[in-house]
Order: structure tokens, then sequence, then C-alpha cells
């Protein structure tokens, strides 16, 4: 029988984890934790196992109370300060990786339990992590530090320790989330894969390798590293100390507006959700108002199938009800709010058109009959849309017996018709004056049918090159839906219309989100994805690439004026494909030639026709 190998070191981690009696385990663990940070353990290698160990424990078992009892938190302290100070010691062996992994256990473990940070925080966690959110080693460090001091920062009892580096952690919090896609381009995605730092490589991969693995996570981490800086930031804005200021500057709330999570952290809030936080306080509201291209932003997310519609809809609704702010914001919230008065629920929240419409319509009156005039005649005419909807027509179709009502559904199917026909027959003009007279006839109960003639009148506007009126009509259909994104054929047309607009986020996850619907319907037996989505996706996708502009940056520092691929930049249109190969436009121009071989034979009727412009008829 082999020989039991037995260890010889005295303090063993892993050796005292085997301990059976619990009590002496933890005792023997324990003492690990003191000696662990000493320079006296000769085999520094047996850090990083440690540390690597504990790492995948405190994932697993966040809430676990064992460890922080047993002075875990004091161990990380140490050691990361041994780090900072100790540069000989951090690059001898693999010491490199124990910094990293020391305040990721930290972040982890204070991230539930309010009682685990203010153990922390008696073992003086905060002053070495800010020293790696100054930047002491490296991006990969600052971006575990932020999570954990905004964990710390997220509970009342330990908030005011972080709070003794307010203004710098501030602006610090700031510079990171306005240059960290610049610093990580720079500092790895840029470089040749034999240049990049191998520890970085093996901690975005954990050991696996590979460039575009490595890419891939590089560019995930950046936008984390955004996101939680924007997560620091959030809670200093929601105790609005006097600091406040330095989170509303004009400047940085212009550049907050565009940041998002990405597909990779797209449950993150990232700037809607700062902005939101901002429009819960007196003078952030104010902030926010006075900058209308923020406005702006924040009511084009309002519109979207952006995982945090309902944050957007919810700054604007603040705003409105703001009376300081209420009049600098209605002229351009109530253009997009009011294609939004029917949607029902979102996120959970139920009756959200009705909130949106009395918030609308709280002083209309003043508006139409008294001396209060709105600056913009486009808002006012919002205004009595709105009114016309939900009021005068709610009032009329009660007044009408069931003939009067039975004629107007014919009509409107009549219409409807007579639409299709006009479109079939390329008069688009004349078919959106008949689906805008069927729409004002239709009967409020008639849903499905109404969707359908929104839906249809965008088609036409898409194809009269008109986007925005392309997006307001598939954002009506759409919350007439029973979800938000039911109605695919309407998501799929506000995206064609966000791409003509330049709006490429919008247009992706208008996208993505039709993809999804197609991919759960019943009635279809096809699970693939269609070619104009998957070009559409990928252009997108390269247009909302979070490096695009970093890599303009260094290329233009670096080597002069290097042009960028306009096409890639948020902002241009993006809906024109690329060229295929020879063979591949080939097949696509006999396909085209099938579909306009079996358009030639409409008659009429309730048929569905697809095309690649998306002229989905129903």
């Amino acid at each position: 029988m082999p020989q039991k190998v037995t260890c010889t070191k005295p303090y063993c981690f892993f050796c005292s984890m085997n301990e059976q009696p619990p009590s002496l385990r933890r005792a023997k663990v324990a003492q690990c934790f003191k000696e662990l940070p000493l320079s006296r353990l000769r085999d520094d290698q047996e850090h990083v196992l440690v540390l690597s160990g504990l790492f995948n424990i405190a994932i697993k078992q966040p809430d676990d109370p064992e460890f922080p009892s047993l002075g875990i938190f004091e161990c990380m302290t140490k050691l990361i300060h041994k780090g900072i100070t100790d540069k000989e010691w951090l690059l001898r062996d693999q010491n490199i990786y124990i910094p990293y992994y020391a305040a990721h256990i930290i972040g982890t473990y204070t991230m539930n339990k309010a009682h685990f940070a203010e153990k922390a925080v008696k073992s003086g966690v905060v002053l070495p992590l800010m020293e790696l959110l100054r930047g002491k080693i490296s991006w990969v460090e600052e971006r575990v530090a932020v999570r954990a001091l905004g964990h710390l920062a997220s509970h009342d009892k330990t908030f005011e320790a972080v709070a003794l580096y307010e203004v710098e952690i501030i602006e610090l919090a700031k510079n990171i989330a306005c240059n960290c896609f610049e610093v990580v381009y720079e500092k790895f995605v840029g470089l040749k894969e034999k240049k990049r730092v191998k520890y970085h490589c093996d901690l975005l991969t954990r050991g696996l390798g590979g460039f575009e693995l490595e890419n891939r996570k590089a560019e995930e981490w950046a936008s984390q590293l955004q996101c939680w800086s924007l997560y620091l930031l959030n809670c200093f804005a929601c105790r609005e100390r006097s600091s406040f200021d330095l989170i509303c500057s004009q400047d940085f709330l212009k550049i907050v507006c565009g940041m998002w999570g990405g597909l990779a952290n797209h449950t993150s809030p990232a700037g809607i959700g700062l902005i939101r936080a901002l429009c819960h306080t007196k003078k952030g509201r104010e902030s926010v108002a006075k900058l209308k291209n923020v406005i702006e932003s924040v009511c084009n997310v309002s519109r979207s199938s952006d995982d945090w519609q309902y944050a957007a809809i919810d700054s604007l609704l603040l705003l409105l009800k703001d009376p300081d702010t209420r009049y600098e914001v209605i002229d351009i919230a109530a253009l997009f709010l009011v294609d939004l008065v029917e949607l029902k629920s979102l996120n959970g929240r139920e009756r959200v058109g009705e909130a949106i419409t009395q918030t609308l319509l709280q002083d209309y009156h003043k508006v139409k009959y008294g001396n209060l005039k709105l600056k913009k005649k486009k808002a006012e005419r919002a205004l009595d849309e709105i009114w016309d909807l939900k009021v005068e027509k709610r009032k009329k179709e009660k007044l009408m017996s069931d003939e009067e009502m039975k004629e107007n559904e014919l009509s409107v199917f009549m219409l409807k018709q007579q639409g299709n026909q006009e479109f079939w027959a390329g008069y688009i003009e004349e078919a959106v004056k008949k689906y805008s007279k069927a729409l004002d006839l239709c009967p409020l109960k008639m849903r499905k049918e109404r969707i359908v003639l929104y839906s249809n009148r965008a088609q036409c506007y898409l194809l009269l090159k008109k986007p925005e009126a392309a997006i307001s009509d598939t954002t009506r259909a759409l919350s007439l839906s029973k979800t938000v994104s039911s109605h695919s054929k309407s998501l799929w047309r506000r995206s064609q219309a966000y791409d003509m607009m330049g709006l490429a986020k919008e247009s992706l996850m208008d996208a993505l989100t039709f993809i999804s619907s197609r991919m759960k319907c019943k009635h279809t037996n096809r699970v693939k994805i269609p070619y104009y989505a998957a070009v559409m996706i990928n252009k997108q996708m390269n247009a909302t690439w979070p490096f695009i502009h970093a890599k303009s940056k260094i290329c233009n520092r670096l080597k002069g004026k290097v042009p960028v691929d306009e096409k890639s930049i948020p902002g241009k249109p993006t809906i024109i494909e690329e060229k295929l190969v020879e063979k591949t436009c080939r097949r696509r121009k006999l396909e085209k030639a099938r579909r306009k071989k079996k358009e030639v034979n409409f008659t009429g009727g309730a048929g569905l026709t697809v095309a690649h412009t998306g002229t989905v008829r129903d």
C-alpha cells in the first residue's frame, strides 16, 4: 500500500480545512488567516492557491458567516497592503494575483450582509481598497476595488467609512466611468497577443486562454468597471450630500446618459440608473432638466426594448411632477410619452399608461383654455391627442349604440383592406390616409385591430423615409400588445426606423427582442434567425462596440489620424447591407425573383407576405 503523505507545514490552510472536529478546524483556519500575510512563509505559491480557494468558496457561499468571523477581512487587508507596498514580493512567483483575489473576496462577502460589511470596515479594508482604486497596480484591480467599495457604500452602517474619502472617490469613479474603455483598450484589447500581461489573460479566462475569449471577457470586464463605478456614484447620489454638485456636473451628465451595460451586463441600470437616482432629488432634477440631450436620451430609452425602459419612464415622470422642472422638459417628453399612454404593464408594474396620462394632463385645461402656453406647438398637439384618445373617445363610445359600433367596425375593416390595396399598388401616401381614417373610427376595445393598423401605417412611414413617425406608430402597437415584445413585426419595423435615425443601441435591442419573440412564438416551426435580422444585428453590434471610440483615440494619438469606418460609428445609419460573396448574391437574387412572382399574384384579403424590407402586411 502506498504510504500516506503527511504535510510538514505548520499552518497549512488545506490541512486545516480537513480537520474533523469543527472547533479544531475553526481554530486552525483562524490561525492560518493570521499567518498567511506574514513574510516568514517561504512558499509564496501557497498564497495564490489559498486565495484562489477562498475566492471560489466566497462566490459559492457569500452569506456563510464562518470565514468573516475567523478574521478573513484582516487577512485580505494585510495582503492587499503588502502587494501595494512591497513591489519585490508582488512580482515574485505568482503573488501578482493576490491583490485581485483579496479585493474580490472582500466585495463578495460584503455584498449582501450589512454585519459582514461592518466587520470588514473595522478590519481596515477601506484604505487598501482606495489604493487599488487610485490605480496603484492595474485596471483589473480597480475593477474589484470599485465593486467592493460600492458594496460597502450601499449599507447605511458602513457608508460613512467610505464617505471619509468622498470627494476623491467621486472624482475617481467619474474618471473611471468615462475613460475605462480607453484604458482597457490601450492596456489590453489593443495589444497583440504576445504583448498582453499574462496574469490579466489568466484572470480573464480563468486559465483557459484563447485570444477571442480574452477579448470577449475584457469587453465584459470593462463594462462592469464602468457599471460598478456608476453604482458607487449612485450610493452617494441617493444621499444628496455636500459633494452632490460633483455628480451633477453638466459635462459628466452629458456623457453618463449614453452609458449602458451592453449585452454582457444588460441587468445593470448603468447610466439610466444614475439619472433616475438624481431625479429623486430636487437638485438632481434641476440639473438634469437643463440638459436637452440628456432628456432626449432618456426619452429614447423610454420607447425602446431596453431592460431599463421603466427607469427611463420613472425619470421623466419625476421631472414632470416637479413644477420647477415640468415646463423645461414637457416640450420634449410629451412627444415621446404620448406613444405610451396605453401601456398597461411593464416589468411587473401595472397601469403604467394611466400614470403617464395623469401626469401629462394634470394641467391640460390651463394649456387648452387658460394662459399657460408651451414652447412647442407639437407638445400641445400631443396633449390634445392624449385628451381625445383617453377622455373624449371613451365618452363618445359609451354613448354609441350597438348598431353604430358595428357600423364602425365594418368601416374599419373596409378601410384596412383599401389601405392594403393602396399599399400593394404603390400608393403609399394614400395607404397612410386609409389606415389613419381606420384608426380614428376603430373602437378602443378592438386592440388587436388597432395594433395591426398602427404597425401597417408604420411600414408605410418607413417607405416614405419618415422614421420618427414609424417609431411612434410601432411603439403604440407594442404598447397595445399583451406584453411589450409580443408583436414581433412592430419590433422589427421599429428596429429599422431607429437604424434610419442612427440610433444603433435602440435598433439593436429591438432586433434582439424581435429574434427572441420569434423563437418563443408557438405558431412558427422555424427557429433559424432570419437573414435580414442577422445582418441588422451584426451591423448594430459593430456600431455599439464599446471600444470603437477608444480605438479611434488611441490610433490618432499613436499613429496620427487614422480614419475609423463611418459605418461602425454610433449615430451613422447602418441599414445598408454589406456586399455578399458572389454565390450568396446569386442565391438572394433568385429568392427575390420568386417572391416578386408571388406578390404579383396577390389578390388582397388578409394574407401575409414577408420580404427583406419588412413589408409584412396583415
